[in-house]
C-alpha cells in the first residue's frame, strides 16, 4: 500500500505553496468522496489545491471496518458494527453515482462486502495516498487567517480548509429514564455499541429501540432467549405478540426487582438484561478544546443564534446547507460538516455534497448567508408544523428529511456546483425515488431469497450491463413480493 509518505510534497495538504490547503478529518464513506471530487477538480490537477485527510485507524471504511468491542478514549468501541450486520437499503440505491457494487453482488450486501466496496473505491479512484492512516485530529482551532490542526503524533499543521467527516456512530447515546443509570452501573444494561453477536444474557432481554440494528438486534436475540421484549419509541405503537417477542411503547422506568413500566402504562417483570438500540451522539472533540463549537442546546429562533455553532448533540447548528457554519468565529466557508443528514442513501448524498463543498471552497461568495438564514427559519417552521414545540424536539427532528427532501436536496446540492467547470450535473432517477420507497418490503423478500438458496440464481450475471441490471432485478423482487402476498400489478 503506498503511505502518504511516499506521495510528492506538493500534494500534501500541507504544502505551504498551494493557494488552498484541504485537511479531511476521517477516512470513511464521506472523507473519501470529499477526496474523490477534490482530486479531480482542476484545482488540485493544476496543483492549487492541497488534500490530506487523516485517519484514525489502519484502514479505510469507517464504520463499516470491523473492531472488537473495546472501548477507546472516548470510552466507546471504535465501529458499532455486529457480526451480521447487512445494508438497509439495496446496494444500487445505496451506491456512489460514480462507482457500482461488483456484478453479482447480494442486493442486501453484508457489511464486509461495503468494506470491500470502498477499498475499491479508494484505490480506484487513487485515494490512498492522500490519507495517512494511525493518526487522530486531536485539536483544530482557527488561528486569524488558518486552521491549526494538532495531530496524535505531536505534529502541527495550518490548514485553509477542514472537512469534518468523523461519522455520528461512535458515542452512544444513553437515554435518560428513571432507573437506567443503576442498571447500567450493575451491568443489567449495555448499548448496542457493544453488540456482536446473540448469546446468553438471560431468559428475558429487553431491546430498546426500533431502528435497523434494534430490529435486527432483537430479531437474533430471540434465538437465544426464551422472551424478548421490543421496545420502540414510536408514540402510540401497538402492543403484540409473535411468537416469543413481545412488543411494547418506550421504556419509562427501569426499577431495580427487574420490572420495565412503559409508556402505554404496560409494565415487563423479570427483565436479565436490557440492549440499548437508542442511536449516538454527534461528537467533534476536536473542535471543543478552544470552544470552536457549543456543546448546547441552541435557544428557541428565529432570529438565529448570534455568533455561535452548537451542537446539541442531535444535530449540528446552524449549518447553510447542512453543511457550512453560519457564525462569526471563522469564515462560514472555512469548513464543513459532511453526512450528518440521517435516513437517507447516504454515498450519494456524501458526493453531491462534496461537490458543492468545491464550488463553496473555490467561490466563498457563491453563498448566500442571508439566504441561507432565511432556509433554516423556513426549515423550523416546517418541523414545528409537523408537531415539534421545543429546542430540542426541533434538534432531534433537524437532520431527519422527509424522502422527498432527501431528492430534492442531492439535487439542489449539483445544481449549486454548477457553475464549476467539469461539476457534472446528476439528478437522483425516478427509479432511485420509487424503489427507495420499497427498501424494507425488498429487504423483506431478498432475507427470504438467501434463505432458501434462491438469493445465486437471481443475481446470475446481474450488473455486467451496468447499473440498468440492477434495476431490473429491483423490480422483479417487487413484483415477485407482490405476487407472493397474493397482489397485482406493476409501480
Amino acid at each position: 500500500m503506498t503511505s502518504v509518505q511516499d506521495v510528492p510534497q506538493h500534494l500534501l495538504g500541507h504544502n505551504l505553496e498551494c493557494e488552498k490547503r484541504i485537511c479531511v478529518i476521517g477516512a470513511g464513506a464521506g472523507g473519501l468522496a470529499a477526496l474523490k471530487v477534490i482530486s479531480d477538480s482542476a484545482y488540485f490537477k493544476a496543483g492549487k489545491w492541497s488534500v490530506i485527510a487523516y485517519e484514525t485507524r489502519t484502514t479505510v471504511g469507517g464504520i463499516w471496518l470491523p473492531a472488537p468491542p473495546v472501548v477507546d478514549t472516548y470510552n466507546a468501541p471504535i465501529t458499532p458494527l455486529y457480526d451480521s450486520l447487512t445494508t438497509n437499503l439495496p446496494h444500487p440505491v445505496m451506491a456512489y453515482t460514480s462507482h457500482s457494487f461488483p456484478p453479482e453482488t447480494p442486493l442486501f450486501p453484508p457489511a464486509h462486502m461495503v468494506q470491500t466496496y470502498l477499498e475499491s473505491y479508494a484505490a480506484q479512484f487513487n485515494l490512498m495516498s492522500l490519507i495517512k492512516f494511525n493518526t487522530t485530529v486531536l485539536d483544530a482551532r482557527w488561528e486569524s487567517t488558518q486552521w491549526t490542526v494538532t495531530l496524535s503524533d505531536g505534529k502541527h499543521f495550518t490548514y485553509d480548509h477542514l472537512i469534518v467527516a468523523n461519522g455520528h456512530y461512535h458515542l452512544p447515546r444513553i437515554p435518560e429514564v428513571p432507573g437506567l443509570a443503576d442498571w447500567m452501573k450493575h451491568g443489567r444494561a449495555s448499548h448496542s455499541a457493544w453488540y456482536r453477536k446473540p448469546h446468553f444474557l438471560g431468559d428475558k432481554i429487553l431491546v430498546a429501540g426500533d431502528g435497523p440494528s434494534g430490529q435486527d438486534i432483537a430479531a437474533e436475540m430471540c434465538t437465544v432467549a426464551q422472551v424478548v421484549v421490543h421496545a420502540v419509541t414510536v408514540p402510540g405503537a401497538a402492543t403484540n405478540v409473535t411468537g416469543n417477542l413481545i412488543r411494547r411503547g418506550r421504556p419509562i422506568e427501569f426499577k431495580a426487582n427487574g420490572q420495565v413500566v412503559f409508556d402505554d402504562g404496560t409494565a415487563e417483570d423479570n427483565i436479565d438484561h436490557c440492549i440499548l438500540a437508542t442511536g449516538f451522539h454527534m461528537h467533534f472533540p476536536f473542535l471543543e478544546g478552544a470552544s470552536m463549537i457549543n456543546k448546547n442546546i441552541p435557544s428557541d429562533f428565529p432570529p438565529l443564534p448570534s455568533g455561535e455553532l452548537f451542537n446539541s448533540t442531535y444535530h449540528v447548528f446552524p449549518l447553510a446547507k447542512h453543511l457550512f457554519p453560519l457564525q462569526t468565529q471563522y469564515p462560514i466557508t472555512s469548513v464543513a460538516f459532511m453526512g450528518l443528514l440521517i435516513r437517507v442513501a447516504p454515498f450519494p448524498l456524501m458526493e453531491a455534497q462534496a461537490h458543492a463543498i468545491v464550488r463553496a471552497f473555490a467561490d466563498p461568495s457563491s453563498l448566500d448567508p442571508v439566504a441561507e438564514a432565511v432556509d433554516i427559519i423556513a426549515r423550523s417552521e416546517q418541523i414545528r408544523r409537523a408537531g415539534a414545540s421545543t429546542p430540542l424536539d426541533i434538534a432531534k427532528a433537524w437532520f431527519q428529511l422527509d424522502i422527498a427532501d432527501q431528492w430534492n436536496y442531492r439535487d439542489e446540492m449539483y445544481q449549486f456546483a454548477q457553475s464549476m467547470s467539469g461539476t457534472p450535473l446528476i439528478k437522483v432517477t425516478e427509479w432511485e425515488k420509487e424503489l427507495y420507497n420499497f427498501k424494507v418490503e425488498l429487504r423483506s423478500v431478498w432475507q427470504d431469497l438467501e434463505k432458501s438458496g434462491e438469493s445465486g440464481e437471481w443475481l446470475r450475471d446481474v450488473g455486467k450491463n451496468g447499473v440498468q441490471d440492477w434495476v431490473a432485478l429491483m423490480y422483479r423482487v417487487v413484483d415477485y413480493s407482490r405476487i407472493r402476498n397474493n397482489l397485482s400489478g406493476r409501480l
